[in-house]
């Protein structure tokens, strides 16, 4: 047989270096690969040593962390919307649904904190019912009219109540806006009908003193005409008739044609002479 032709299979040994060499290669691969970590812009990193909450928050941007023995959980600390509806019941006993729309978020540097106390479930565990808890206890200190007529004090306590809640979790509100409120039909049929008289009463008022103004208008006018009736009164003198009888029978001489009348005015009429 010819040497040339015989296949040579390769050295186990060298078969065994070559599969450890490759395996340490992927194993360093993944240690490595595991011993950094990107937290995203507008979160934090907590960071977890085989399941303890450590006293370190990561910021945006990347992280050594120790392979299979460190893990990070990231959170967001950007702001965030919670929206609510909620029925209480105002100071004079009529049923209200407030909408309450708030803006809140957490606090970086103890998101730790809050995720150890509490977990990722924050916003069930502490935000919505903080929300409730702050709307029943201001709206039982007003009444149904009061909570429409009084809208921005009532918001600005609703504010301080909820801002005591949150931070107690190192959660930070930033804004609240009641966007509704909503009574019982039988409450909206009543606000409707004192409207209405109000309007009413309002009309009738004006139409009172417009009469008023009126009235006062003519007696001004009556005044005025009878001050004027007086001093016409005072004017007159006889020196002032015996001008003015001068003055007619002047324009009677300027009108004469020469011809005597037939008859003259007063009680005995003249006879034709002719």
């Amino acid at each position: 047989m010819n040497p040339e032709n015989v296949v040579r299979m390769p050295n186990p040994r060298n078969v065994s270096r070559i599969a450890i060499g490759v395996l340490i290669v992927i194993v360093l691969a993944i240690v490595g690969f595991r011993s950094f970590t990107i937290v995203e812009a507008g979160h934090r990193g907590i960071v977890l040593q085989l399941g303890a909450v450590q006293p370190q928050v990561l910021s945006e941007g990347l992280h050594f962390v120790v392979p299979f023995i460190q893990t990070v959980v990231p959170v967001e600390v950007r702001v965030q919307k919670a929206e609510s509806s909620q029925v209480s019941a105002s100071r004079d006993l009529q049923t209200v649904t407030t909408t309450l729309a708030v803006n809140y978020h957490l606090d970086g540097g103890t998101v730790n904190s809050l995720y150890q106390n509490v977990g990722l479930e924050y916003k069930a565990r502490i935000v919505d019912p903080a929300i409730s808890e702050a709307l029943k206890a201001v709206t039982a200190q007003y009444t149904a009219e009061d909570l429409i007529s009084k809208r921005s004090e009532v918001s600005a306590m609703v504010k301080e109540a909820l801002t005591a809640k949150l931070g107690m979790y190192n959660m930070i509100l930033d804004e609240i806006n009641i966007t509704e409120f909503k009574f019982s039909e039988e409450f909206d049929r009543a606000i409707e009908q004192k409207q209405i008289a109000e309007q009413q009463a309002l009309k009738s008022k004006l139409d009172l003193e417009r009469i008023k103004i009126e009235k006062e208008q003519e007696i001004t006018r009556a005044q005025a005409q009878a001050e004027a009736l007086r001093l016409q009164k005072q004017e007159v003198t006889p020196e002032l008739i015996q001008l003015r009888q001068i003055e007619a029978q002047l324009k009677a001489i300027e009108k004469w044609n020469g011809q005597l009348p037939n008859v003259t005015g007063g009680a005995t009429p003249f006879i034709n002479v002719d």
